[in-house]
Parts: structure tokens; C-alpha cells; sequence
């Protein structure tokens, strides 16, 4: 376990490439994890609170100019520092189940992956804001970045990330998978290109095993 004391909490993130189908199936993970008797927080990166939400605007908007890939970096990290003090550490100690819509992993892939920040000074700064503290499960919806994208757009108009080019997805995809792969103890990966039913029995596999 890497929560934070002997609580019945539980750290649970869920990434993917845009398009994946996060938002939708972390609902339906909500209500199964909540009909087995846990009470649950459900947040997101980056975001949570209430400065972090603001922090979120200024990293996804397109009113703004393009920003340094260093300062995106330190926004990430600045936007998380307050989130895991404010929300979630607090959530955890209180034997609540965590769920969040991407974490450092995400910073690891985005960033790291497809901005091509070396991973060290991703590490740097993960100690620094977090600590010891990782995720005690990490779903991956993975899917081909091409579709997952095309989906994005579907929905409507894209933020300052959606309009990346799709080398950089496909970045970004490669970087997750290696991490599935580092650390299987932790990764669920999640086959998102089947239709919803199908990738909601899946889900229900993989959290009978968790439950």
C-alpha cells in the first residue's frame, strides 16, 4: 500500500490520451466502489480545489500565449501540491477511497513523454510535493491515440492540449504503456476501444479483484 497511515483508505487515479473514455467509466467505478459500503472522493488533476481549478484555466486555456514547457511543468506540480494538502491526503486519512482523474503519472507522460522533459526532474519533483505517496491503483484506459483524439473532437471544442499534434499523443500513449509495464503491481489497463459495455466488464473484473 502507498497511502499514508493504517486508515481503510485507498488511492485510485485513472489515465488515458484524450478521448479514452475516463471521465464516463469513473462514474460508473464510483457507484460500484460506493454500493460496496466505502465512502468515496472523487477529484481530478488538474484541478480539486479551488485554486487548483484556477490553475487548471490558466494550463488549458488557448486566450493565453503558448507557455514554457518549464512553467507548465511547475503549474502541474503547483496545482497538485495544493490539491493532495487540501483534498486528498485529508480524504485518505479519513478512510475515504480516493478516485482521481489523472495524477503524476500524467505529468509523467505529457510532460515527460510528450514534451520531452527528462524524467529525472519529473522524479525531483514529485519527492519534493508528494513525498513517498503514489497511487495504490492506477487504471489506464489505453486505446489508439489517433482514435482517441478524433473522439475528442467529437465532443466539441478542444482545449490548449487537445490541439497537440498527434506525434505528440502517440509521445504521450508510448510513455504510459512503459509505465504499465514498470509497475504492474499497480497498473490496471483498461482495452478502450471496445464499446462502453464492453469496457465496463472489463472495469467489473478488474475491481472485483480490488474489492
Amino acid at each position: 500500500m502507498n497511502t499514508l497511515n493504517d486508515s481503510n483508505g485507498l488511492f485510485i487515479t485513472f489515465e488515458g490520451v484524450e478521448g479514452a473514455g475516463k471521465t464516463t467509466n469513473i462514474e460508473y467505478i464510483a457507484e460500484k466502489i460506493k454500493a460496496s459500503g466505502h465512502e468515496i472522493l472523487l477529484t481530478r488533476e488538474p484541478g480539486g480545489t479551488e485554486l487548483s481549478e484556477a490553475i487548471r484555466e490558466l494550463l488549458i486555456s488557448k486566450e493565453y500565449p503558448e507557455m514554457h514547457i518549464t512553467t507548465e511543468l511547475l503549474l502541474m506540480f503547483a496545482a497538485r501540491s495544493e490539491h493532495l494538502n487540501k483534498k486528498i491526503i485529508p480524504a485518505i486519512n479519513e478512510g475515504k477511497w480516493v478516485l482521481c482523474d489523472r495524477f503524476t503519472d500524467a505529468t509523467f507522460a505529457y510532460q515527460g513523454g510528450g514534451r520531452g522533459i527528462p524524467e529525472t526532474t519529473i522524479s525531483t519533483l514529485e519527492t519534493l510535493v508528494q513525498g513517498t505517496l503514489k497511487p495504490d491503483y492506477t487504471f489506464l484506459f489505453d486505446l489508439n491515440a489517433e482514435v482517441g483524439l478524433a473522439r475528442a473532437k467529437n465532443r466539441g471544442e478542444t482545449d490548449r492540449f487537445e490541439q497537440q499534434h498527434i506525434d505528440f499523443f502517440n509521445r504521450v500513449r508510448a510513455k504510459y504503456l512503459v509505465m504499465a509495464e514498470t509497475e504492474k503491481h499497480r497498473y490496471r489497463i483498461v482495452n478502450a476501444e471496445h464499446d462502453l459495455s464492453t469496457v465496463q466488464i472489463q472495469i467489473s473484473q478488474l475491481l472485483t479483484e480490488i474489492l
